[in-house]
């Protein structure tokens, strides 16, 4: 696939998606400009929520935080925004989320290289226009990353994979504060999902890997990570497993993403804070029921994506529409624990 050609001195700007996991999934395409035009400044706009993950990949200059309300037009806002992104100077703008208001900010900015996809009929506001085939959608990663070279309807091959890089001095200290220990296993869990209660495998299940790993792994401390909508499904876990850690909306994300990049393993549904650990190339364990683990699969060096893979999935539906849930309530607590299972023990090996 040929680039889209070479920019000025001026710099590039990123707009980025307003999901963690999507946001981690768009770093091969912040790495490939980066490679392609390496004299040139990136900066990313993106939700505050978002912004430490980005602050993360190394090929960013700058970010900066969006202040529209999620959801919200805001059109007087954008305005007087792009103002300021005007006198910034940019040369290019890749617009990663497909709706209409973001991709106005660079066009009322007067950016001349616009890149996206086509999105919301964005015609005329996109200038260099992708086109995504319904019919064979590519995963996430290909899908950001065909945005640094000219539209095509192949995917790109041989992309990197996501990576993000952390503080290591900053870690213990993160330990530290939330009283736990280096010297003892950590295993995250992360068992909330934005999208919907469809995506969640059930607390019954999370709470009995807990007390198995337990049992077998007395010094282990489970962590149980994600932000203050999990609170509750956190606290269903805990009531029947009490030595786990609940940190469910105690913790900001950068303290997240230092917990993560610690873990011996993570098992977690198809979340932001799956792509993150991958991204950290921790051992992770998948869990998938309504939405399709092809389509934004880790990709850590040891990596398991567990799905029954039903003939009713991937519904990609927030609730379940025929009301069982089959798809995680058949997801066996065993099924889950063979694989971390020799994930753990291997650790163990590895440091006798």
């Amino acid at each position: 696939m040929s680039v889209v050609g070479q920019f000025s001195k001026q710099g590039i700007l990123v707009i980025a998606p307003n999901w963690i996991g999507d946001a981690v999934m768009a770093q091969p395409l912040l790495l490939l400009l980066k490679q392609q035009n390496p004299d040139q400044p990136i900066d990313v706009l993106a939700p505050a929520w978002v912004a430490p993950v980005l602050r993360a990949m190394p090929e960013v200059d700058t970010v900066l935080e969006a202040p529209f309300k999620h959801g919200a037009l805001q059109l007087g806002e954008r305005w007087r925004y792009a103002r300021l992104l005007r006198q910034r100077g940019y040369a290019a703008a890749y617009v990663l989320p497909n709706t209409l208001k973001f991709a106005l900010l660079p066009w009322l900015a007067g950016i001349r290289k616009r890149v996206g996809y086509k999105g919301e009929s964005r015609y005329g506001l996109i200038n260099v226009m992708h086109h995504d085939d319904k019919q064979a959608k590519r995963a996430m990663v290909p899908f950001y990353a065909a945005l640094a070279f000219a539209p095509s309807p192949e995917a790109p091959l041989n992309l990197p994979r996501p990576r993000l890089h952390l503080d290591r001095d900053r870690l213990a200290s993160v330990m530290q504060t939330l009283g736990l220990s280096t010297q003892r296993p950590l295993i995250c869990f992360a068992p909330g999902a934005e999208f919907g209660n469809a995506k969640r495998w059930p607390t019954k299940h999370f709470a009995a890997l807990a007390l198995t790993i337990m049992q077998t792994l007395p010094d282990a401390q489970i962590v149980l990570l994600g932000s203050s909508k999990d609170e509750a499904v956190c606290a269903e876990i805990k009531a029947i497993c009490p030595t786990v850690h609940q940190l469910a909306g105690k913790t900001t994300l950068d303290q997240a993403l230092a917990l993560i990049a610690q873990a011996a393993a993570i098992v977690s549904n198809d979340s932001g804070l799956l792509h993150i650990a991958s991204a950290l190339n921790r051992p992770v364990i998948a869990i998938y029921g309504p939405t399709d683990p092809d389509h934004a699969p880790p990709f850590s060096d040891i990596a398991h994506s567990l799905s029954l893979r039903l003939a009713c999935a991937p519904c990609r539906q927030r609730e379940c529409p025929l009301g069982h849930h089959d798809c995680m309530q058949k997801l066996e607590p065993g099924l889950v624990w063979q694989p971390l299972q020799q994930i753990l023990h291997d650790q163990a090996v590895s440091v006798l």
